[in-house]
């Protein structure tokens, strides 16, 4: 049996009563968990804030201030082809190119106790383990490994806010150890913990917290942590160099003292298994207070014991991954339960069951009539994720925006997100994208207050200090010599400013509408007509040279090239083709991005993008590119949307482990997926449309929120009969190159005749292309 066939073998669960597969049973959660994807296979559910996932290497962020290139790998952790497990940890994120968290690690032990880690060239001195595949399975809301240095059995579910452990020692165990590691961390690195405190509350009860400074800057976890046996023994190391010990040296605090603290923290707790070798543990999270964490365990695992909550978390899966049914073979059916499964898991829940949260102010504050939510990757989800929200989930979306709103008001900056999670705003990626997410929410009638929204985005678009904001105001452009992804910037921010444009559009208010209207133009002052490319400029306002336009560094741009970034006008399309000097020269310049060669040497250097993430010179491994392939629905040949969308989702999207062509960025790889599947895409976030492709299944129906089911039907649909001959919308010949908001909300079907020729007489009229803000 090969690797791909046995890796799919162990990810399967049961089928339901009836025979047939639920969703959950489709998905692989190992898919993306080698090399680029950054996923993790562990346990969690739906939105929920515990991710309990093995981790199986600690690489620094840096050693001295220097950054560890190899720390790239473990964003989620996890890489399948480590040979060992350090541990099992409560917070992780889920397909991020940059990290943190990896709060809480447990790893059960026998034999001699250890409190390092080890290495896993010599995992023996050490508490890891050596573990095989062949032993390790993983479905949603369920993990299971067998550690083979210890001979374990280690069993992990969630809740919202608990990790549940059941660990299996070996018959006839005499004393098991479980190792508490408050030092652990992703993305860790000397100092990263501030300050972590443990109390053992009695023999079978340990409450405490820890305060860690990494990408969120100050980052509270509270935890309860309950035994379903008693403690027999206890001690810790704190491998810190403490230069002051006051009179707690009146203690021996590091054996059975009910009271640690310390920036080196690993504990361990010994038990009696010689009867009974199982032990559950149950992991509660907050981020306010360990008696917020003891009312999380209690509303959520109160008289459950580990099979129920594996049961109960099975079912959370199912009933939020049925929304949309399909038909395909069972690697079509993986890819797109799993991908939904990944739009699933970030944002996630921010909150005590009270509605208590840390705001990003670090003050306690009552959600009032919403759930908080925290993890907002806004650089990428702006694209498809909350877009598919908008479709599948809108009443959490709606939550999500409300919790930016809440953000906003709680921001000395006056600023929506930009990237941020765990209470903390960390600035990561460009532009302001929180107002393209709010816009996006309202133009899709997401109900939110109108006045607060506009607003905050319109405050968030002018903090001056804020990446250049100051010169893109004045200038009408970020000069890339006062920040060195200045082109990428200004390109995004006039796509958001246009946002803002379109919501005080909508709202009436005229003096709002003219100021952001000519700021979603300034796309152009950095068109050269020369090159007909995009071309950073000086503050002087002259052309950065020399200038490569296949280059990714050092010329204005980030995660992507000139060739890339100047398609990036979702806005204005038309404008655009204007630009690059007619529908001729835009077509040309389309068809050479996905057939021209990309030289290795653009891309060698380059942590987030390798050659499986390429097609010609498209970077389908890095967001700013995802609505590219449907801008020729602008132009006179739309059917090269259907075929090259098509050719994205067979090669870069896989049922393998090392199927994810590039980071899955909470999602929004994933989300763009499953868009694509569906026939259609958001290409501009902010209108009430989403651009027609071609179905990649022959069938699917989602389930609607307001009770409306929504069909797409492609019944002759393959590779080779991957054409749109023509569409019907119930019923009715449909002319139109997208769809909207009100017809999926409205139900019904849409039905696609497909073909293996491209129909070339099928050339959209003007009035029935996509928006654009010039025409």
């Amino acid at each position: 049996m090969n690797l791909s066939v046995l890796l799919l073998c162990l990810s399967a669960v049961f089928p339901g009563k009836d025979g047939k597969k639920n969703p959950a049973d489709y998905v692989n959660p190992f898919i993306g968990t080698k090399s680029m994807g950054h996923t993790f296979p562990g346990a969690c559910v739906p939105f929920g804030a515990v991710q309990l996932s093995p981790d199986t290497e600690n690489v620094p962020h840096n050693i001295d201030g220097v950054y560890q290139k190899e720390a790239y790998r473990y964003c989620a952790g996890y890489q399948y082809d480590d040979p060992t497990i350090i541990g099992f940890s409560h917070t992780h994120l889920s397909g991020t190119g940059h990290s943190d968290l990896g709060d809480i690690l447990l790893m059960p032990t026998v034999g001699d106790l250890k409190l390092v880690p080890g290495t896993a060239e010599k995992p023996e001195e050490g508490y890891r383990s050596r573990f095989s595949h062949e032993m390790e399975k993983a479905s949603p809301g369920y993990y299971e490994v067998k550690l083979q240095d210890y001979n374990v059995k280690v069993q992990l579910t969630a809740t919202e806010r608990v990790g549940v452990h059941k660990y299996t020692y070996p018959m006839g165990t005499k004393e098991g150890h479980v190792i508490v590691d408050l030092l652990h961390g992703i993305y860790n690195y000397d100092g990263k913990v501030l300050w972590a405190n443990l109390r053992v509350e009695n023999d079978t009860l340990l409450t405490g917290y820890r305060i860690t400074r990494g990408w969120a800057r100050t980052n509270y976890t509270y935890f309860v942590i309950t035994f379903s046996k008693p403690i027999r023994n206890y001690g810790h190391e704190n491998f810190e160099d403490v230069k002051y010990q006051g009179f707690w040296r009146r203690f021996n605090v590091k054996d059975n003292f009910p009271e640690m603290g310390g920036r080196g923290i690993v504990a361990f707790f010994d038990f009696d298994l010689a009867e009974d070798p199982e032990l559950e543990v149950k992991v509660a999270l907050s981020c306010v207070s360990t008696e917020g964490a003891l009312k999380n365990l209690e509303v959520e695992t109160s008289g459950k014991n580990f099979d129920v909550l594996v049961a109960e978390a099975k079912d959370k899966w199912n009933k939020e991954l049925s929304v949309i049914e399909a038909q395909g073979n069972d690697n079509q059916l993986a890819m797109l339960y799993t991908s939904l499964y990944h739009t699933m898991i970030n944002p996630s829940v921010y909150m005590d069951v009270d509605g208590r949260y840390r705001g990003v102010d670090h003050m306690i504050h009552q959600a009032d009539g919403f759930t908080n939510y925290t993890v907002f990757s806004l650089w990428d989800t702006f694209r498809a994720l909350h877009p598919l929200f908008n479709v599948l989930n809108r009443d959490r979306n709606q939550d999500m925006v409300k919790s930016m709103l809440e953000h906003y008001q709680q921001s000395v900056h006056k600023a929506l997100p930009v990237w941020s999670h765990m209470g903390n705003e960390n600035w990561c990626m460009i532009a302001y994208h929180g107002v393209a997410v709010v816009a996006d929410a309202l133009a899709k009638g997401i109900d939110v207050d109108n006045a607060l929204a506009l607003e905050a985005m319109r405050n968030s678009a002018n903090v001056l200090y804020y990446q250049d904001t100051k010169d893109y105001v004045e200038k009408g452009y970020v000069p890339v010599d006062k920040d060195g992804s200045g082109a990428s910037i200004t390109l995004e921010n006039a796509y958001d400013d246009w946002t803002i444009y379109q919501t005080a559009k909508r709202l009436g208010k005229q003096k709002v509408m003219v100021e952001y209207e000519k700021r979603a133009l300034n796309y152009r002052n950095l068109f050269d007509e020369r090159l007909g490319f995009v071309h950073p400029r000086l503050s002087d306002g002259s052309w950065k040279e020399p200038f490569d336009p296949l280059n990714t560094h050092g010329e204005g741009f980030i995660e992507g090239n000139s060739w890339n970034y100047s398609f990036h006008v979702p806005h204005d399309v038309n404008g655009l083709i204007h630009q690059m000097g007619g529908e001729k020269r835009f077509t040309e310049r389309l068809d050479s991005l996905f057939t021209m060669l990309l030289p290795e040497k653009y891309y060698a250097d380059t942590e987030d993008i390798t050659e499986e993430g390429l097609m010609g010179n498209y970077v389908h491994g890095n967001e700013p590119s995802h609505h590219v392939l449907y801008l020729y629905a602008w132009t006179s040949q739309p059917w090269k949307t259907q075929y090259r969308v098509r050719e994205v989702m067979n090669r870069m999207y896989r049922n393998k482990i090392d199927g994810l062509c590039g980071n899955d960025d909470c999602g929004q790889m994933s989300a763009w997926y499953i868009f694509s599947a569906l026939g259609f895409y958001p290409v501009c976030p902010g209108t009430d449309q989403y651009v027609l492709g071609a179905p990649y299944l022959p069938y699917m129906k989602v389930r609607l929120e307001n009770g409306n089911l929504f069909e797409v039907r492609a019944a002759k649909v393959s590779d080779k009969n991957r054409y749109v001959k023509s569409v019907k919308l119930n019923g009715k010949p449909y002319e139109k190159a997208y769809i909207t908001q009100q017809d999926i909300q409205a139900g019904g079907v849409l039905e696609f005749e497909m073909d293996s020729k491209p129909n070339r007489n099928r050339i959209y009229k003007e009035d029935n292309k996509p928006y654009s803000l010039t025409r």
